[in-house]
């Protein structure tokens, strides 16, 4: 693994004036980048990744918008406590947080395991969601049980990807075995990222070295993989409590990879609520903020204007 800067080192790497904080709030502490000005945009990312994987659209938006890209519950810089992982506390989280910067509302994007917090606090938190954005993944819902153990003929696993292919999601049934993860991935954590990389990138050359040894290094001790696997073993807690969620009262804009989740947001999202748009995102697999940036931006910055 090649030397990784800090992430107050990599904050101050990017235009926009960011750096790098922490907050105590919702009994946690969260780390957070912070830069730009203008009307406050959350982003919120994914597994296995931290803050960073919006490196290449941080300065855009900051020309915008006051950007405050966060590292969730048991991410990277952030606390990796015991409990409250399911999607309705982490949402509980980012409202503090939104609040303790001294705004009453924010522009809230996420990717990953951010899309299920956004949309988990667009449900529960509508007063402090001016608009969401939903990156290639939506909130636990009934939907899930329909995955099956044994990839289906249309599920590529060799590590390559066709547009409309289904992606084979094995890693849900791996993060629920309790202790597992902690002692498989020790030491290994690179691998995994690499072949995560490898299957859900369109072009695996647009995460590099530098990155993927950011991210290793982020997961590279048994309390993170631990953390990380918790967002997966709270699924079926989401799941109950998304029954419970009304129609979204909030716009949301659903951007899916067309190597990825498009069909599938297209299909279960609409329903949602009655202001949810879903937009195919073309040449990208799941990792959308790196592989199509200035799509994304462009986007993000029509749908929050």
């Amino acid at each position: 693994m090649t030397d990784v800067m800090s992430d107050a080192e990599l904050a101050r790497s990017l235009e926009g004036g960011f750096t790098s904080r922490h907050a105590e709030v919702n009994g946690t502490r969260l780390h957070y980048v912070e830069g730009g000005r203008g009307e406050p945009l959350v982003l919120l990312g994914g597994w296995p990744q931290t803050w960073w994987q919006f490196n290449r659209i941080m300065p855009r938006l900051a020309r915008e918008y006051r950007v405050i890209a966060v590292d969730l519950r048991g991410m990277g810089g952030s606390a990796k406590p015991a409990g409250g992982y399911d999607k309705k506390t982490m949402a509980r989280d980012i409202v503090e947080l939104v609040r303790h910067l001294g705004h009453e509302s924010a522009y809230i994007a996420g990717h990953d395991i951010g899309a299920m917090v956004a949309q988990s606090m667009a449900a529960n938190h509508p007063e402090t969601v001016r608009k969401a954005a939903l990156l290639d993944v939506h909130h636990p819902d009934e939907t899930l049980h329909d995955l099956t153990l044994l990839p289906q003929p249309d599920q590529h696993v060799d590590g390559d990807l066709h547009a409309g292919s289904r992606v084979y999601l094995w890693w849900f049934a791996m993060n629920q075995v309790h202790g597992l993860s902690e002692k498989l991935l020790a030491g290994r954590e690179r691998d995994l990222i690499d072949w995560l990389f490898g299957y859900l990138l369109l072009d695996p050359a647009t995460i590099g070295e530098r990155d993927r040894d950011i991210y290793a290094r982020a997961y590279s001790t048994a309390d993170a993989v631990r953390a990380g696997s918790a967002w997966y073993k709270a699924f079926i807690q989401d799941i109950e409590d998304e029954k419970d969620y009304g129609p979204l009262a909030v716009p949301v804009l659903a951007l899916g990879g067309d190597h990825s989740n498009y069909p599938y947001l297209a299909a279960v999202l609409p329903g949602k609520g009655p202001d949810v748009q879903v937009v195919k995102v073309e040449k990208s697999g799941h990792y959308l903020p790196e592989e199509q940036p200035e799509t994304v931006v462009e986007l993000l910055s029509a749908f929050f204007a």
